[in-house]
């Protein structure tokens, strides 16, 4: 039986997600003088998140361990083709993504960065994971470069970007999701319009808050 492509990519992962932890301190620090109430606010604003994650430029900000397995699990599960992703990083995600994607027999992985210098990383994580093929990532404000040449249907999305940006985000998607197509919303509690609309009975989907802080959706019509 063939090899999964997320075991070959395991020592990658590791030393990244290694690296990620390893970094929590500076991450920190970068915000060491902001009270909890302004971060709580510049992370809920729709203008403010710029000032805090130009602060978080250098940080990994990646998904846990747990939350990586458990995209790989649905893009393999869905049979997904086509996968959005909101958020890049330094690309743990999109490397779980786009591994499902290459188990799936192929598929396009459209992923948006707003920090040049972690597009530049993901693209060199992708590129050592043997995947960047897969992979279209683009730099920039996502309100722009995913408001055009999207796929027809969309099998899979991963928010975990700006959190104040997940309802605009998902604007922009929702006219290409397929039936079924599912939703994942990292750290979703710091969006609240986000859930309070996928939640809401008559909004065309199925949600639910799903182990730490993640909201899983599946569009139902």
């Amino acid at each position: 039986m063939t090899t999964p492509t997320i075991t070959s990519l395991a020592p990658l992962l590791d030393r990244l997600f290694v690296e990620a932890e390893a970094s929590w301190s500076a991450t920190h620090a970068a915000v060491a003088d902001l009270s909890d109430a302004d971060r709580a606010r510049m992370m809920r604003s729709k203008t403010d998140y710029r000032d805090l994650y130009g602060r978080l430029k250098d940080a990994p900000l990646a998904v846990s361990r747990e939350t990586g397995h458990l995209l790989y699990m649905l893009t393999r599960s869905s049979r997904a083709k086509a996968i959005v992703e909101f958020g890049t990083s330094f690309g743990i995600s999109t490397l779980h993504l786009a591994a499902g994607l290459r188990d799936n027999g192929g598929g396009r992985l459209i992923t948006s960065e707003f920090e040049p210098s972690k597009a530049a990383r993901a693209r060199e994580n992708l590129s050592a994971g043997g995947l960047i093929d897969l992979v279209d990532i683009r730099e920039g404000d996502a309100l722009k470069t995913l408001s055009a040449d999207l796929p027809d249907q969309i099998d899979l999305v991963l928010l975990d970007g700006a959190k104040a940006l997940y309802p605009e985000i998902l604007d922009l998607v929702e006219g290409h999701l397929r039936p079924g197509a599912v939703i994942i919303a990292d750290n979703a509690d710091d969006s609240p319009d986000y859930l309070a609309r996928v939640r809401a009975p008559g909004s065309g989907y199925m949600s639910t808050p799903f182990a730490e802080d993640v909201e899983l959706s599946v569009r139902i019509n």
